[in-house]
């Protein structure tokens, strides 16, 4: 395995895979491995020949007063577990790196950035769909694997990539949970053990939003109220919001048809956690 600093070093590496006829998996990373990264690694290699996984903790993504920081790293720990899942490249830029003095180029998608994190973490998208869209260009992927915890992140980069019309195709992956359910996330270590049950109240808000489903209760604001309810019992909560969105478009609806996301974000304590579920078939 190797690892790569340098955004030129990592075009030679991509070209020449490339002239040689090899498929390229890329999986985008802030670090701080856990299990969900591993199964994209994993699912990545079996889409194509070459994988390169890049860590970047991207400072245009993080408000100025959010975790950049102190956003766990672990750069001999990741690199570790990227070798033993057979990841080939690790693509490890510095900040002059990827924002050289006199950077001012950034990639704004709008509409489906507009609702849920969007309305809670202005620039945050931005910073996103910027940093991808750089990564894009320096890693030169067939393929682009993301995980669907993060449903707006998905959707924003797929709108991001049709819209500017670049040769790659973005592949979403279910949520990876830890055994009592908790979407796995870097942040999670955030966690005290007696704050643990209170994170979990985002997945059982969840099943609860799908038995209400089941039941037949299609009124979105309905569903919403009662998600919000279960949450709040729990100590150390903060509901940032609960909305019930068209999955393409990320509007809020107000009755569900054919298929909807449910989507949440939960400060606990300190830590700020999402999730979502899907009612019906999503993209």
């Amino acid at each position: 395995m190797k690892t790569i600093e340098l955004t030129r070093e990592m075009q030679k590496y991509s070209d020449s895979s490339r002239s040689k006829g090899k498929k390229i998996a890329f999986v985008p990373t802030m670090g701080y491995f856990h299990e969900g990264h591993i199964e994209l690694m994993r699912q990545a290699k079996k889409m194509a020949d070459c994988v390169v996984v890049s860590i970047y903790v991207n400072p245009t993504q993080f408000g100025p007063k959010e975790d950049l920081s102190r956003y766990p790293r672990d750069f001999d720990r990741d690199s570790e577990r990227a070798k033993e899942v057979g990841v080939d490249v690790i693509f490890y830029p510095s900040n002059k790196e990827m924002y050289p003095e006199g950077y001012q180029t950034y990639v704004n998608v709008e509409d489906v950035t507009k609702n849920l994190c969007g309305l809670s973490r202005p620039g945050h998208f931005c910073g996103v769909t910027t940093v991808c869209a750089k990564l894009f260009n320096i890693v030169k992927p067939h393929i682009a694997v993301f995980g669907k915890k993060d449903y707006q992140q998905y959707v924003t980069i797929k709108r991001m990539v049709a819209d500017l019309n670049m040769d790659l195709e973005i592949i979403g992956l279910p949520t990876v949970r830890e055994a009592d359910g908790l979407a796995m996330s870097s942040r999670n270590v955030y966690l005290k053990e007696n704050e643990r049950p209170s994170a979990l109240t985002l997945i059982d808000s969840l099943r609860l939003a799908q038995k209400l489903y089941d039941q037949g209760e299609r009124k979105a604001s309905t569903i919403i109220s009662q998600v919000e309810k279960f949450i709040s019992q729990s100590p150390y909560t903060d509901i940032d919001y609960v909305k019930i969105c068209d999955p393409e478009t990320m509007r809020d609806i107000e009755k569900i048809r054919d298929s909807a996301l449910i989507a949440l974000a939960v400060k606990v304590a300190q830590t700020r956690l999402i999730d979502n579920h899907a009612f019906g078939e999503l993209i």
